[in-house]
């Protein structure tokens, strides 16, 4: 169990290294996806938190969304700069992102209320709502690529 711990702290470690660089316009859609992918994957980390870890899984998932917050803050820069039929496309794609967003907020707040009954319930439920939004992160960011 010590060492699923141990590589969980690298996945994270790695990917909050990978997450705080910019998205630049010369990068393509798989470098795109693939801070997405790794945001999913650091996300899927909090499984692991026992209950009594809480604190550091609260911290952890904070850290995950105030990361993918800045990218949306790019991502919409980026789709500001859009026109005509592109910028509708954005748009809804951000709409679809701000709403995955709120969820996962939303999730987040259970997290950080669950006591030792319904600590397992809110893992899930954060897990999945951050899983959710790194997708729909990938999306958008794969829109503002075209």
């Amino acid at each position: 169990m010590r060492h699923v711990a141990t590589i969980a702290l690298l996945v994270i470690g790695l990917t909050l290294t990978l997450l705080t660089y910019p998205v630049r316009p010369g990068w393509t859609q798989a470098a795109a996806k693939d801070v997405g992918q790794k945001a999913a994957e650091t996300g899927e980390a909090i499984r692991d938190y026992s209950v009594e870890k809480k604190d550091e899984a609260v911290a952890h998932a904070k850290r995950l969304a105030a990361d993918l917050d800045a990218r949306i803050k790019e991502l919409e820069a980026r789709a500001a700069k859009e026109t005509g039929e592109a910028k509708a496309r954005a748009r809804a794609q951000l709409k679809e992102l701000r709403a995955k967003r709120a969820e996962a907020s939303r999730k987040l707040g259970e997290l950080s209320r669950a006591g030792r009954a319904s600590w397992e319930r809110a893992k899930e439920g954060f897990a999945n709502a951050y899983r959710d939004l790194a997708t729909a992160y990938d999306r958008a960011a794969a829109e503002l690529k075209k």
